[in-house]
Order: C-alpha cells, then structure tokens, then sequence
C-alpha cells in the first residue's frame, strides 16, 4: 500500500507552509505500509521553541485554508517536539536536539521517503 495522493498534497502544502517559516531539514515518509492510522509523516527541525511554534501555526493555518482542520495536536506549550495529527498526515517539529535524540528518519528507515517537490 502506498500513500494516497491527497496525503501527498497535504504532504506538500505543509511542507511549503514549514518553508515559509525557515523549518529545516524536511523529510516525508510514507509510513502507509506499517502505520494504519496515517499515510505519511512530515519531520522538520525547528532552531527554537518559538520558530516550532510558528512553523506550526503556518501549517493549521494554511491547511485550514485548503479545508483541512487539525484533528489532534500536541507539544504546543513546550513547543520541543509538537505533532498536528491531520489523519492522513502526522506532522512533526522538533527541536534540532530532540530530532536527533529520538531519530524518527533511523525508527521508519525502511519506509519510503515523499518526494517534496512541486
């Protein structure tokens, strides 16, 4: 099974909303296979818990715009590692430290990487 190309859109709107506010270091997974609950998964680095936070805002808002409202969302008081469960789509900020610390690219290593490009 693959992800669905609506999860890919989804996919790529939040990562250009992420772009907007200087997220860094994107991946896309495409945890379909082993991940019943969603097609894929969106990581990006944030330098600091402010610019998390904005980068998540910018993504509720401009999925929002496009019809999609955020079913669950979590982390957004420390803003370390804030997670925006759209069903389809799970997006992760993390701060740099944590991303590296929890390593979620190594834990879905064999799940294939979402191209990002337009």
């Amino acid at each position: 099974m693959t992800a669905t190309k609506q999860a890919i859109e989804l996919t790529k709107l939040a990562a250009s909303a992420a772009e907007d506010k200087l997220a860094e270091n994107l991946v896309a997974l495409d945890v379909s296979e082993p991940f019943a609950l969603a097609d894929v998964f969106l990581i990006a680095s944030a330098k600091n818990e402010r610019q998390a936070a904005a980068i998540a805002d910018a993504i509720e808002e401009k999925l929002q715009e496009a019809g999609y409202k955020a079913k669950y969302r979590e982390g957004m008081a420390a803003a370390r590692w804030i997670l925006l469960d759209f069903g389809d789509l799970v997006v992760h900020i993390m701060n740099e430290d944590e991303r590296e610390y929890y390593s979620l690219e190594r834990l879905w290593r064999d799940c294939p990487v979402v191209s990002l490009s337009k």
